[in-house]
């Protein structure tokens, strides 16, 4: 048996040690031809690829890695960029869901993922030049930065195909993907108006990221399309942290709100929170819903209604159209827009048949 063991694992070394040339060879074709099979390339007719692809599975051909790169003259790896204006990467549950879908989209590629956290600008001087450099990373995955934010502008100007998490205000023209954050606030206010709630507040996120100004757009129609008004007095900003939430919801109170949409479930246990100190009861005083669906919103008490994004999805969808852009940078920019479903749970006290 240990001789049988060891001829069949010098046979599987055998085969993974062939060259593209004796591949080729194999199934007919050139050497060029198994090396744009090998690195994904476009330029191949159906049949060829499968004949190809025939003969790699049946010889468990695995090519080195550092020879695959450097006849791509790719470094098969992709970056995920965090700005320095985004605080809280550790300890928001959307960033380990984020990443948890681009590390799944990478690994399934063959690529290998790599994160950059810019939190200051000393650091990002020193890194942005050396990530946008040709042949360091294949690509990156940007997340959305403030409006004012000179990041962008380095990482559209530094020739590497890039891809923006989250619409870039004001660069609309962008490569980027993002949720429907408007029609999502819209859901939640629908939802509030029509369980009977007439004060429906709101506490958003900053203003300057796109999250924060399109969840409030989306508040903002979703009470005027159920008739009531818009009330100043009845919108606090808040920055996506819970300490934020707590701080918003108490200074929303004395305008006695019936319910509160707030734009992050982050935010919302931080205002739930608050309101158990008052002892103001969640949801027979107020209905709150907050926006994610993070695991934390099924772990409070009460149970938290709020808007579900698809985080896993929207970073595997950002690695794959991050590859369409790396395989060809005559793409057109692709703007991709995923859309967001309420789940309704206890503490807006109520369902809608």
């Amino acid at each position: 048996m240990i001789g049988i063991s060891w001829e069949r694992s010098q046979e599987r070394n055998f085969m993974k040690s062939l060259t593209l040339e004796e591949i080729g060879k194999m199934a007919g074709v050139s050497r060029s031809t198994v090396s744009r099979v090998v690195n994904k390339e476009s330029n191949v007719s159906e049949p060829v690829r499968d004949r190809v692809e025939k003969i790699i599975s049946e010889t468990g051909y695995s090519p080195n890695s550092a020879a695959k790169a450097l006849a791509s003259q790719r470094s098969y790896v992709i970056g995920l960029v965090i700005p320095r204006n985004v605080e809280a990467f550790f300890e928001d549950p959307y960033f380990s869901r984020l990443t948890q879908g681009i590390a799944q989209a990478t690994n399934h590629n063959d690529y290998t993922f790599s994160l950059f956290l810019l939190n200051t600008p000393e650091v990002e001087n020193r890194i942005i030049p050396r990530i946008t450099r040709p042949g360091f990373i294949d690509g990156l995955i940007v997340q959305s930065t403030s409006a004012d934010d000179k990041l962008l502008s380095k990482i559209v100007n530094g020739n590497i195909p890039y891809v923006i998490a989250g619409r870039p205000l004001g660069h609309d023209e962008l490569n980027y993907i993002d949720v429907n954050n408007i029609d999502g606030a819209k859901l939640a206010v629908n939802h509030l108006a029509k369980l009977g709630k007439k004060r429906i507040a709101t506490i958003s996120g900053t203003l300057d990221i796109s999250p924060g100004l399109d969840r409030k757009i989306g508040y903002q129609q979703g009470l005027i399309n159920n008739g009531l008004s818009i009330e100043e007095d009845l919108i606090s900003v808040g920055d996506f942290t819970q300490e934020g939430g707590y701080h918003a919801v108490g200074q929303l109170l004395e305008h006695k709100p019936d319910a509160v949409f707030i734009a992050s479930d982050q935010m919302a246990i931080g205002a739930l929170r608050r309101l158990k100190e008052l002892n103001i009861s969640v949801p027979k005083d107020i209905a709150i819903v907050g926006y994610d669906d993070l695991p934390p919103a099924q772990y409070v008490d009460p149970e938290l209604t709020t808007i579900r994004q698809p985080i896993l999805r929207f970073g595997q969808a950002a690695v794959n159209m991050l590859l369409k852009k790396i395989n060809d940078n005559n793409v057109p920019a692709e703007q991709l827009i995923l859309d967001v479903e309420l789940v309704v749970r206890d503490s807006c006290g109520g369902k809608i048949n």
